[in-house]
């Protein structure tokens, strides 16, 4: 099963792991690398701002920037179980009138996703086998900042994801999560006229910024999908990892 089919994210993300992040959430808000991005995505105030909110899990990044100011989001998930619980949550913060909440991978889904002043991949793009074409996504529709985090590069990090990859494979698990490397993802967003302004590496997982660049924009390249070699059950250059994508919403 490809990462990208939508039956997938159903299976890993269900209701039963949203409905414990969710409560987590509520119990504790925002924690960690969500936390600090929320921060960084709102550095400056985001007062009529719009947020595209990409693999939002629980919705605590659109959420939060919301309460803060900004005027409306997207809320996109490939994940039916954990975009329900976003919706309810939403529904009860009084927000869900200022958020669209779409189903389904992001790429697919790009024709229709709108250009945003704030963009975040949490842990998202991990989970993704086709980095490029995620980033690309993420990218073309930021108007002033992007905001990833992702696992961080590092020996110590890649052998413990392999060996997570491993285990995961011999349990029977067809779900593969990614950690590419950091240089060829930000040369994705680099190229469509993002620089780096802020980042903090943690042991683990690791917090981008993003912003546009003044200036004519430049146009960003596309990638072929399935780009590089598998390694271990992956590509050369990401191994899998855990804690990914909607079911580390916060």
């Amino acid at each position: 099963m490809h990462c990208c089919e939508p039956d997938m994210y159903d299976v890993q993300f269900d209701a039963a792991a949203a409905d414990q992040k969710l409560r987590e959430y509520r119990a504790k808000g925002p924690r960690g690398s969500t936390a600090r991005l929320i921060d960084d995505l709102g550095r400056g105030g985001v007062e009529g701002f719009t947020v595209l909110d990409i693999g939002a899990g629980v919705g605590a990044v659109h959420q939060s920037l919301l309460a803060a100011g900004a005027a409306s989001a997207t809320d996109v998930d490939a994940s039916g179980p954990y975009l329900a619980a976003s919706r309810l949550e939403a529904e009860r913060r009084g927000l869900a009138d200022r958020v669209t909440f779409l189903k389904g991978d992001a790429v697919r889904l790009a024709a229709e996703l709108p250009a945003a002043d704030l963009v975040a991949l949490d842990r998202v793009v991990c989970c993704y086998r086709d980095m490029h074409a995620l980033v690309q996504v993420a990218s073309d529709r930021t108007r002033r900042r992007l905001g990833m985090v992702l696992p961080r590069d590092g020996a110590l990090v890649r052998i413990a994801i392999a060996l997570e990859n491993r285990w995961g494979a011999f349990r029977g698990d067809p779900f593969r999560v990614y950690a590419h490397r950091t240089d060829a993802v930000l040369g994705v967003a680099r190229a469509a006229g993002l620089d780096v302004v802020a980042s903090h590496r943690g042991w683990f997982w690791q917090t981008l910024l993003l912003e546009r660049r003044s200036g004519p924009e430049t146009p960003a390249p596309r990638y072929p999908q399935g780009e590089g070699r598998w390694v271990s059950g992956s590509k050369s250059g990401s191994t899998s990892v855990w804690s990914c994508g909607s079911a580390a919403a916060t």
